[in-house]
């Protein structure tokens, strides 16, 4: 089956995984048939789609007419033959148990046409065994989504060990059209490739509490607010489900060995039935309606070290066991589990020979082969890290994206979808080089900045892994350093479009600033939200805010603390132009690119006389004419004049 000829989807199973998936794929344009066992579930299963659309359009995500034309499009069944039997493509949803799998891919053999596609959602059987029930294994592979479908970017699409490379592409393009980010799981392992991350960590985090190492308390302080991740281990272990972590490392155990044997904590609280927020009891109290109250300040370096450690091993694992890459790996639990920065990035920023080192201190104190230094872990830490040596001294991208789309236009984008492109130090960084490296380009003669992604342009500063545990002095130059930074996008001598397709809020509503225009598409969102955490902009914002829309304007904005619509922007004259979400890329690489064709030196001395103004008035006319002289002399002043009176484009060289 090639991709181009997949038209019809199947999805078997519509509880919570299933309707989500349907939905995605309904709103990709497919054909969707839902299936369950009995109406009554895959009639529930609809309902949720249909209501999950029409939220999506309160909240102008998408159009009423994409919401209705979404629901035509999924038709639900019982009977397996109506669901299949025209069928090109089945992602098969239903309960995590090989019996229940079993049967329903021999019901579904009778009828699927013979070049159609079968996957799974799994997150923990092995594909291989999966695909060997089946008379097809060549056409089988996983495609596992993240809850919610509808809103989580990644999909994993993992090989089994028939799976041919065919049906790996195919199954990676379905999830591209769907609006995802496919990550190729290269070998069937368990756990795959986030689970095989997180599942260890929740783990480590409760032989701590069973071996009286910390409590969780200091442990989730320590995940969530010293190392930045979006909740503390045991937070999420009771939002994952704690029958669920406990299930699958059974089946690791079982299949990896005694690496993997679950904690004795763990089992006691699964054996109490405290499986997390779904029953109420947890590792925390779900019942008064609060959660947990995590201190901010019990965190500690020797158990983030630990937890680290312990990622940067099962890192080691998928490398050396040629499941993934680090690359891959980082890309996958960003977007799957929402972490700041990859594992893979976050053991080279401790030192792998530190990791090295805290594994076999704890191998000898408690003797758990857990602790055993994997041979892909040893192997980077001799290489100088999973990424590489930073030998030459240059920013590594691996929060932005450069590309050069054409017509003289270079694009900046930045690439932390996961984290709803929010910017921290390390982004900052990069930001910094590649600006540096557009200016020095001389191919580039505008320079277009967007967000990964179209939910968000950037949501902002990363506060909960920057501003945590920080010292006001600290808090001064990180202000100081996202000023600069930003100021760098002023002072380019190029135009500088920002793309704004989603959130613009806080500090990348500053970012956007201070680019020379804003195009925004209709679903876009602005503003400066810091006043409702106590906060002021402190990337600029106070300053250039006001010099676009005016200090009323401004001081309106940054006091109520709103969430803008683009239209309302506009007519502030903080925005240049409100397009449709559907044409919002070819808008805004067609407005860069009119603006790359023009006079680059007279577009040079334009801004710098313009911004020079603001500062001083008489200093900003001085230039204007000092620039006016200048260009009296150019060939590119000959060039205009030449086709203007010929009725032809200019083209311009910058002489």
């Amino acid at each position: 089956m090639e991709f181009d000829d997949i038209e019809t989807i199947a999805v078997l199973g519509a509880g919570n995984m299933g309707h989500g998936i349907a939905e995605v794929a309904a709103l990709a344009g497919y054909d969707v048939n839902l299936r369950d066992i009995k109406e009554e579930f895959v009639q529930n299963g609809y309902e949720q789609i249909e209501w999950s659309l029409e939220k999506l359009a309160e909240k102008e995500q998408i159009s009423e007419e994409e919401s209705e034309n979404a629901i035509d499009r999924v038709t639900p069944y019982v009977d397996v033959e109506d669901a299949v039997g025209e069928a090109d493509f089945v992602i098969e949803a239903v309960p995590e148990k090989m019996d229940i799998k079993k049967d329903v891919y021999g019901d579904v053999e009778e009828h699927l046409p013979e070049d159609a596609i079968i996957t799974s959602n799994t997150s923990s059987l092995s594909i291989t065994d999966l695909s060997e029930v089946t008379e097809r294994p060549e056409q089988f592979c996983g495609m596992h989504f993240f809850n919610p479908p509808v809103r989580m970017q990644l999909v994993e699409v993992i090989s089994g060990a028939h799976t041919a490379d065919e049906t790996l592409d195919a199954t990676e393009e379905l999830a591209e059209a769907f609006g995802k980010t496919p990550v190729r799981v290269r070998k069937d392992s368990p756990g795959f490739i986030v689970n095989r991350i997180l599942v260890p960590l929740m783990n480590e985090a409760c032989w701590m509490v069973s071996e009286d190492a910390a409590t969780k308390e200091e442990i989730d302080s320590t995940t969530k607010f010293d190392m930045g991740l979006p909740m503390g281990s045991f937070e999420l272990g009771d939002q994952v489900g704690n029958d669920v972590t406990y299930h699958v490392l059974e089946y690791m155990h079982e299949v990896l060995g005694e690496p993997y044997e679950p904690a004795p904590y763990l089992e006691e609280i699964v054996e109490a039935e405290r499986f997390g927020k779904k029953t109420g009891k947890g590792f925390y109290d779900y019942e008064d309606g609060d959660g947990p109250d995590i201190p901010t300040d019990a965190g500690s370096e020797d158990i983030a070290n630990r937890l680290v450690a312990v990622m940067a091993n099962e890192v080691g694992n998928l490398v050396g066991n040629d499941v993934s890459n680090p690359a891959d790996i980082d890309e996958a639990v960003m977007l799957g589990a929402g972490f700041p920065d990859g594992p893979a990035k976050l053991a080279d920023d401790v030192g792998l020979d530190t990791l090295v080192e805290t594994l076999e201190e704890l191998g000898e104190e408690t003797g758990h082969p857990r602790f055993e230094v994997s041979d892909g872990l040893q192997e980077a830490a001799e290489a100088g890290g999973f990424h590489g040596g930073d030998d030459d001294g240059e920013v590594e991208f691996t929060n932005i994206e450069i590309r050069h789309p054409g017509d003289m236009v270079g694009q900046i984008v930045l690439d932390r979808e996961a984290r709803m492109n929010t910017i921290n130090p390390d982004l900052l960084d990069e930001l910094a080089e590649a600006i540096d490296l557009m200016e020095d380009d001389d191919e580039v003669r505008a320079l277009l900045i967007t967000g990964k992604g179209d939910r968000a342009f950037s949501a902002g500063a990363d506060v909960t892994s920057m501003a945590s545990n920080a010292e006001p002095l600290e808090a001064i130059e990180l202000s100081r350093k996202g000023q600069q930074t930003f100021g760098k996008l002023e002072d380019c001598d190029m135009p500088v479009v920002a793309g704004i397709d989603g959130f613009a809020l806080g500090g990348g509503f500053e970012l956007s600033l201070c680019c020379d225009f804003r195009i925004a598409s209709e679903r876009s969102e602005l503003g400066t939200p810091e006043h409702n955490l106590g906060l002021l902009p402190g990337w600029g914002g106070t300053q250039r805010l006001g010099r676009i829309a005016g200090l009323g304007r401004a001081k309106e904005i940054v006091f109520t603390a709103e969430r803008y619509d683009p239209e309302t922007m506009y007519d502030y004259d903080v925005v240049n132009e409100v397009v449709e979400n559907d044409e919002f890329d070819e808008r805004v690489h067609e407005f860069a690119a009119d603006l790359a064709a023009g006079p680059p030196v007279s577009q040079k001395l334009t801004k710098r006389a313009m911004h020079r103004g603001f500062e001083d008035v008489e200093a900003g006319l001085e230039l204007e004419a000092q620039a006016f002289g200048h260009l009296i002399g150019t060939d590119d002043l000959m060039e205009g004049i030449t086709a203007f009176m010929g009725d032809t484009e200019p083209e311009f060289e910058g002489k």
